[in-house]
């Protein structure tokens, strides 16, 4: 299986069914948002990702960098950065170092990189970017 794909999976599945994550997006995690019913806020969903060849003595290994967006949007802490901050900080939490394994490869490492909060030029809506870089050896 596809390395990457399969990160994908893995991320979004335990961002759904970690009990943090969950309290801000009540499992609104997706790989492509829904265009029609438009979720309601805050939510997460998946960003561009990248794969590169890092094979070591005769191992097979990608890099893979992800991004992962945080998205909220209303009154309250919603309408200035403190609960996208919050929600990125919660999936950082979630993801960082977290022991994860995938199936058919052997997850090495995934770390967090960077947080980027941005303001969308709608002026409501708050956006973090947070990249993730994860070492996989291919079986």
């Amino acid at each position: 299986m596809d390395a990457n794909f399969e990160l994908t999976r893995l991320v979004i599945t335990t961002l759904k069914t970690d009990p943090v994550v969950s309290g801000f997006v009540a499992g609104r995690v997706f790989d492509r948002v829904p265009s029609d019913p438009k979720p309601g806020f805050p939510y997460v969903s998946m960003g561009p990702s990248d794969s590169l060849p890092d094979d070591a003595d005769c191992i097979a290994g990608e890099e893979i960098s992800l991004q992962i967006d945080c998205w909220s949007e209303g009154t309250g802490e919603a309408y200035g950065s403190a609960e996208v901050k919050k929600l990125a900080g919660a999936v950082k939490h979630c993801l960082h170092d977290a022991g994860l394994a995938l199936g058919e490869n052997a997850l090495v490492s995934l770390r967090h990189r960077v947080t980027r909060i941005i303001r969308e030029p709608n002026g409501v809506t708050n956006h973090a970017a947070l990249s993730f870089t994860a070492f996989v050896e291919i079986d």
